[in-house]
């Protein structure tokens, strides 16, 4: 058992030297020098351990005129086959891959054969409606085993695909296929949540009306075969799976260096979500890597991440990275507090669960439920502990740490959309500080420095978090948009400009504060404020609005918004509660404003741009800097 007592005044809690040996990374140090020293060798040894129908020539080819970053040039390989084909060929078909826990508690296991097989057959599906090489497919489905199948069906098939969050609203999946241009939509009839019953596809059609490339809707039937009307172009999954049952199995698409896997939208500073293109190859590897390396994945394993397929997390480290690593892999529908707030330790207690990938949001939900709920379960499985989405507070990191048996590691992880891939972390065997990311990975070179200069700033100081190396999931570009990803390089020349503030302590740990951009980050989700002012300013009554984030125990940062009215409005303003729906509508639940404020104006510069920290500042209390570009 380790021993994670404090064992200097630094803070430090100091694993086991038993449990450090036996770690994929016995040597962080060590392995962090020689990967710094001779990256390309590093991750060659990692590729290694991955199948390609053709070897690369080259392992990366890095333009530094055009910030693109090609892995494994020359080789090609698929995915879905490193994911499913391989273990079955190896005679792991029968270890289970997938274990799925719905909303309503029923459940579902599939072993990696049987995952094989639905998989194979929904790339026919697919393909029967066209679908090859570098089409287009979005998906909307609720995180169900439909959704992983259809992720790794698209892969199989060499297509592209764009996953939204079943949250969000026929507005914002609207925006998403106006700009993605998918040739098919995958969706459910319905969804789930909390018990109550989800119209998906009402959003879904209402959502294509306004996205004219969709030729094919499929529609997954949540409990069965969908039995309602079908309208124009529209086709149930069964029928598609019956008229393929008899096809000879459908082999995986040999990929290369230049084939996209994904998009994935992500919210940004403009109104316009930003969809973030990651590559089939060079994000196979660092997903696989990070995942072996980090979670120390055992084939004994029970691999639990809270995280949704809709959002990165959930493709990183649910669906691929697990999967390329043959762990059992249990994926969760629904939310830790129902039916009760024991959801998420019962599941584990039942499931033998081993690893606990969680976030600060949920890990505060259950402190606040009390210790008594992880006391009802045995919780013995457990060996790791994993957290991500913002920085794990030190109150909520010692709870954790305290009700799961207080000699667990705990893996505060940083990353983003657009690394792919964990970039700082503790390991098994690393000492861990809390409130502290850790450190980075081997390969990864990091640092915090001056925006002003790009010169690293003292250990202590506060800066501006920069990538210097090119990373194997690194992503490719922005949806047609290259401006957009140029402005990542360009921002702090020769290095990534992360967006996320931190400061490094003497000992070289990370503790990140928060994004230097005006992000949002509401239970884990990044919004933009752009986006959220968006959606307001379509109400009739507003004029203009803008959005700021404020600190909250429990879901990190909530949404305060600041509107001002149309002079027609101010006799008869909006209530609060017909704000809120109309960002609902517009945006979907986790975008609603918490906190509302009506006001006579905004504080902008002479350009017009609103000046969001003056209103932050006041609302904290804290200095408003420098105001000489405020206009008023």
């Amino acid at each position: 058992m380790a021993d994670h007592s404090p064992k200097s005044p630094s803070g430090l809690f100091v694993p086991s030297p038993e449990i450090a040996h036996k770690s994929r990374v016995p040597d962080y140090e060590g392995l962090y020098a020689r990967a710094v020293a001779d990256p390309l060798s590093f991750w060659e040894e990692r590729a290694r351990l991955l199948s390609f129908v053709r070897p690369h020539h080259t392992l990366l080819g890095w333009n530094p005129e055009t910030f693109e970053g090609r892995w494994l040039v020359g080789a090609q390989g698929n995915i879905s086959f490193n994911a499913l084909d391989r273990h079955v060929a190896e005679g792991h078909g029968t270890k289970v891959a997938l274990i799925w826990s719905g909303d309503g508690g029923e459940e579902k296991a599939l072993t990696y054969a049987e995952l094989l097989e639905k998989t194979i057959r929904f790339a026919q599906a697919l393909r029967s409606q066209g679908v090859g090489k570098g089409d287009r497919v979005a998906i909307f489905l609720p995180p169900t085993p439909d959704q992983v199948v259809a992720m790794l069906a698209c892969a199989r098939l060499g297509a592209i695909h764009a996953v939204v969050f079943s949250g969000f609203s026929q507005a914002a999946l609207r925006s998403r296929l106006e700009d993605f241009e998918p040739k098919v939509l995958v969706t459910a009839d319905i969804a789930f949540r909390r018990g109550k019953r989800v119209p998906l596809l009402d959003t879904a059609r209402k959502a294509r009306e306004g996205a004219g490339s969709v030729t094919s809707l499929i529609i997954v039937g949540r409990e069965g075969a969908f039995g309602g009307e079908l309208l124009s172009g529209e086709h149930r999954l069964e029928d598609l799976l019956d008229r393929v049952r008899h096809e000879a199995p459908l082999p995986p698409e040999p990929m290369g260096a230049d084939d996209p896997l994904f998009v994935l939208y992500t919210s940004g500073t403009t109104g316009k979500p930003k969809g973030i293109v990651h590559m089939h190859l060079g994000y196979m590897l660092g997903t696989f890597a990070t995942t072996r390396e980090i979670f120390d994945i055992r084939d004994s394993d029970v691999y639990f991440c809270v995280a949704d397929p809709g959002w990165i997390t959930g493709h990183s480290y649910v669906v691929y990275g697990p999967l390329l690593n043959r762990a059992t892999v249990l994926l969760a529908e629904g939310t830790p507090e129902y039916p009760d707030a024991g959801r998420h330790w019962s599941l584990i207690e039942r499931h033998r669960v081993s690893i606990y990938y969680s976030t600060p949001t949920t890990i505060r939900l259950l402190m606040r439920q009390g210790d008594e709920w992880p006391a009802k379960f045995d919780l013995g499985s457990l060996r790791i502990l994993g957290s991500v989405g913002e920085p794990l507070n030190p109150e909520a990191w010692f709870w954790f740490h305290r009700v799961t048996g207080g000699h667990l590691p705990i893996l505060d992880t940083w990353w983003q959309t657009e690394t792919g891939m964990i970039m700082i972390t503790p390991f098994v065997s690393t000492p861990e500080k809390p409130g502290s990311a850790g450190r980075p990975f081997p390969g990864v070179v990091a640092e915090v420095v001056d925006p002003a200069t790009g010169r690293e700033v003292k250990p202590g100081e506060s800066g501006t978090v920069v990538i210097r190396t090119p990373w194997p999931s690194m992503f490719r570009t922005v949806f047609r948009d290259p401006e957009r990803y140029r402005k990542y390089w360009t921002e702090i020349p020769g290095a990534f400009f992360s967006g996320d503030s931190a400061r490094r302590d003497e000992d070289g740990f990370f503790f990140f504060l928060g994004r230097v951009d005006d992000v949002i980050k509401v239970a884990g989700h990044r919004l933009g404020t752009a986006e959220i002012e968006s959606a307001l300013i379509t109400h009739p009554h507003i004029a203009e609005a803008a959005a700021i984030g404020k600190p909250h125990d429990l879901k990190g940062e909530i949404i305060k918004v600041f509107v001002v009215l149309h002079p027609h409005a101010e006799k008869n303003p909006p209530g609060h509660d017909e704000i809120k729906k109309h960002v609902r509508t517009e945006l979907g639940g986790i975008a609603e404003p918490h906190e509302i404020d009506i006001v006579v104006s905004l504080p902008k510069t002479r350009s017009g741009k609103i000046m969001r920290r003056v209103l932050k500042a006041r609302e904290m209390g804290l200095p408003e800097g420098d105001l000489s570009t405020l206009e008023d």
